[in-house]
């Protein structure tokens, strides 16, 4: 075990798939020598060489059109968009070809061993193009994974499985933990299941739902509400798509309430499929409204930042809501 934040376990995770696989092959702007503009994939191209670390054109559009060349051909690209903002040029590439590449051959080809990886959220006052939450546009196109990991341990297990899985991953990394975030991380090699939720705190009276940096949120408001008498069952969903239905279903049949919480903004945000979803499935045990503590329907402000940001205070405001209700 080793003590790292979550940008060493991220290297570290790259580094580790690029040694146990020579046809992993990492690049995006800067990513090269100067390690990325996070420093992600610092040291890299020192150890395993320019052709398997390198620098591309500032065109998003071009590193996953690139990208989807490489994976169809069998190699295992890790392509970075350095801010999550910016993935937007490269949407057509992603939505269009990333995602349909196997269902339009039949399955007789695919781009499954592509992973994109980008910061995202708020959190660094990086202002209205380098603070977004993006993962509700993806989360609507069948073909990709999605996945957001809450710390170090996470990181680097999620990364290793997402790298190694047979379908392209979209994988988000809360740019604001990026160094606050640190904890014990294997040395050894390891994988963390995709597409399951992780329940991180039981509890009986109420589930709370989030991913990535909102876990952290939750994890502050919940005990501010145990101070309460309150008794909270926090998931970290993990995977946006696809989602663990069954995990947040179980958690929510035994507490009979759910509040979710992301950054992203209200409407169209992915915790409306979810409440959607598990009132399907637990309207006769639901007893409060599903809450949905968000951002807001604006664009990401620079100077109103942490009016913005849904945080531990206004998650336990939304509690006490439910609770009352």
């Amino acid at each position: 075990m080793a003590e790292m934040n979550l940008l060493q376990a991220i290297n570290n995770a790259l580094d580790t798939a690029m040694a146990a696989n020579d046809k992993v092959v990492c690049f995006g702007e800067d990513v090269g020598v100067f390690g990325g503009v996070f420093r992600a994939t610092s040291h890299l191209q020192e150890k395993y060489g320019r052709d398997r670390c390198f620098n591309t054109p500032l065109v998003e559009q071009g590193i996953i059109g690139f990208a989807n060349g490489l994976a169809a051909q069998g190699a295992v690209p890790v392509a970075e968009i350095q801010f999550a903002d910016y993935i937007f040029p490269a949407f057509d590439q992603i939505v269009n070809e990333t995602a349909k590449f196997r269902y339009r051959s039949g399955n007789l080809f695919d781009v499954g061993g592509l992973t994109i990886r980008t910061p995202y959220g708020g959190g660094i006052a990086g202002g209205h193009y380098h603070s977004q939450s993006p993962e509700a546009y993806f989360a609507h196109t069948p073909g990709l994974r999605v996945v957001v990991p809450r710390n170090p341990h996470q990181a680097k297990g999620l990364l290793l499985a997402a790298i190694r899985t047979p379908d392209p991953v979209l994988f988000l990394e809360p740019k604001r933990l990026y160094r606050a975030a640190v904890g014990e991380v294997p040395d050894e090699d390891y994988e963390l299941p995709l597409g399951e939720a992780e329940i991180t705190r039981e509890g009986t009276d109420i589930t709370l739902l989030a991913w990535g940096a909102q876990m952290e949120v939750l994890d502050r408001a919940a005990e501010i509400a145990e101070k309460e008498g309150i008794s909270c069952e926090i998931i970290d969903l993990r995977s946006i798509l696809p989602w663990d239905v069954e995990t947040v279903t179980e958690s929510v049949l035994k507490t009979g309430r759910l509040v979710i919480s992301h950054e992203a903004p209200l409407t169209g945000g992915f915790a409306a499929e979810i409440a959607a979803t598990i009132q399907s499935c637990c309207f006769l045990y639901l007893e409060s409204p599903i809450a949905r503590v968000t951002g807001l329907d604006t664009p990401f402000p620079l100077t109103l930042e942490k009016e913005y940001l849904p945080d531990h205070l206004k998650v336990f405001e939304a509690i006490k809501a439910t609770i009352d209700y």
